[in-house]
């Protein structure tokens, strides 16, 4: 029997601006767990640094582990809208109603009930975009199969979701977080942070109901879920032939240390900017606009980094690139090449820097999406079986479990080194501020070489995974593949 061709789908611009933009809802949760979440806490409530960072960790602990279940469920879901669409549209109005509540908690609470208030209301509010962001990320593999194609949707995906986040963060700086007569930092102004929760949260809701509905046509052409095996036992061993994949492994390995950095550098990227640099929040939203240009930049250059270079070793290249440039600006002002605080020469140079590395940072996580999307076809070669939200949803696992150890972990390197609540600028000990740049830079160079020693595991190439389409191909017009 005469062996099928390949048939590759190519989605439409609309298809991929649709599929992009629904991560902007994601983007503006991350962006505010990430950037804004520990310093109102511990700065603006009065919570301890150390208890502040334990609750966010708890909470994206407890959430992560219900992720395997929304993608395990997605795959196997069966209803006329698809196994995807059902939790997209239903996680929208929770996802708005909890994340406004995140950050209008009630008046007169005491330090544990703020505390319990917290952990609560944000593993309600990180299952709810779960429900979302799993399914979500998880249609790509299903839009197309082409190596490139996908690496170029999910470009889109991450300059959305960048450009929501960060226009958040902008308006955050630049309009809800502003001195007042009772509060001389913009960034200590608790009513800025209601503000902000309540136009954060139309704007979550607006564009997963967007990114639906852009994408509802393609239904009748996704994939149908497998039957579902019954009991535990049965899932268990589903789930267990699912991650044995090895270079699944190798991602899933890399991701660990990649969301430990990411969680606790993003912790402490705020307490840079207000101590390290001592900038004002007008500086800050300056500094922050550059990731725009990062964003634009990324998308075009991931799909070009992609075809050069393949993904396994466009991410290793990128990785490298990013130890060198990141740790810059911190390195040269612990050995006093780098202008004062103050200088006219400091935002324009934080500028560049920041706008550098987070260009980096943006290729290298489109890369590791596009490598998982990757696995799909290489584990259904083996187990028979589709798997996008279990894959994804495993993605997503480790960084919010890990990145809540990093954010705790932040907040113990903190603690471990003096650093003051309810602290001013200027009015830190400069050691501490000190001793917080020699920790960062090391950090970040080791945890980085541990990713790419992991990286380097991947085994699928263009090449292979065109083998396992054309084997999948001829698999399902019966067609014998044992000697391929």
């Amino acid at each position: 029997m005469e062996a099928p061709a390949v048939s590759h789908r190519h989605p439409s611009l609309a298809t991929k601006l649709f599929y992009g933009f629904g991560s902007v809802a994601f983007g503006v949760k991350d962006n505010g767990f990430a950037f804004f979440l520990l310093l109102y806490y511990n700065q603006v409530l009065g919570l301890p640094e150390r208890s502040v960072g334990l609750a966010i960790m708890s909470a994206l602990i407890l959430d992560a582990f219900f992720d395997p279940i929304v993608g395990y469920f997605s795959d196997h879901f069966r209803s006329r809208w698809g196994r995807r669409h059902p939790f997209m549209y239903f996680s929208a109005l929770p996802v708005a109603a909890s994340y406004v509540l995140l950050w209008n908690p009630p008046e007169g609470l005491s330090p544990n009930g703020l505390l319990t208030y917290l952990v609560v209301v944000a593993v309600i509010v990180r299952t709810m975009i779960a429900f979302y962001e799993i399914p979500s990320s998880s249609l790509v593999a299903e839009l197309t199969n082409d190596y490139d194609d996908r690496t170029t949707i999910l470009s889109y995906r991450y300059f959305f979701g960048w450009w929501g986040g960060l226009t958040m963060s902008i308006l955050a700086y630049g309009f809800f977080l502003q001195p007042d007569a009772e509060h001389a930092t913009g960034v200590l102004n608790p009513n800025g942070y209601h503000t902000y929760g309540v136009v954060s949260s139309v704007v979550m809701a607006i564009a997963i109901l967007i990114s639906a509905m852009g994408t509802h046509s393609y239904i009748p052409y996704l994939r149908q879920p497998t039957e579902r095996p019954h009991g535990f036992v049965a899932t268990y061993r589903e789930l267990l032939a699912t991650f044995s994949n090895r270079s699944f492994i190798a991602l899933f390995c890399a991701a660990i240390f990649l969301a430990m950095a990411a969680g606790l550098i993003a912790a402490l990227s705020i307490y840079f900017n207000t101590y390290f640099w001592e900038m004002t929040s007008n500086e800050m939203s300056v500094v922050v606009m550059g990731n725009f240009v990062s964003a634009a930049v990324a998308m075009v250059i991931a799909p070009r980094v992609s075809r050069h270079y393949g993904k396994k070793s466009g991410a290793i290249r990128t990785a490298l690139a990013l130890t060198i440039v990141a740790p810059v600006p911190v390195a040269l002002r612990l050995i006093g090449w780098f202008p004062q605080n103050g200088s006219p020469a400091l935002v324009p140079l934080l500028f560049v820097a920041n706008m550098a590395a987070v260009t980096l940072i943006i290729v290298f996580s489109v890369m590791m999406s596009s490598m998982i999307a990757d696995v799909v076809e290489d584990s259904e070669m083996t187990t028979g079986r589709r798997s996008e939200g279990t894959f994804f949803a495993a993605n997503s696992f480790v960084q919010k479990a890990v990145s809540g150890i990093g954010v705790f972990l932040s907040t113990v390197l903190l603690s471990t080194i003096g650093f003051p609540s309810d602290a001013k600028p200027g009015s830190v000990d400069p050691q501490v501020v000190r001793t917080l740049g020699m920790v960062y830079v090391p950090f970040l160079i080791v945890v980085v070489v541990v990713v790419i020693a992991f990286l380097s595991r991947y085994r699928i190439s263009r090449a292979g995974h065109e083998s396992n389409l054309r084997r999948l191909a001829e698999r399902r017009a019966g067609v014998d593949t044992s000697d391929a």
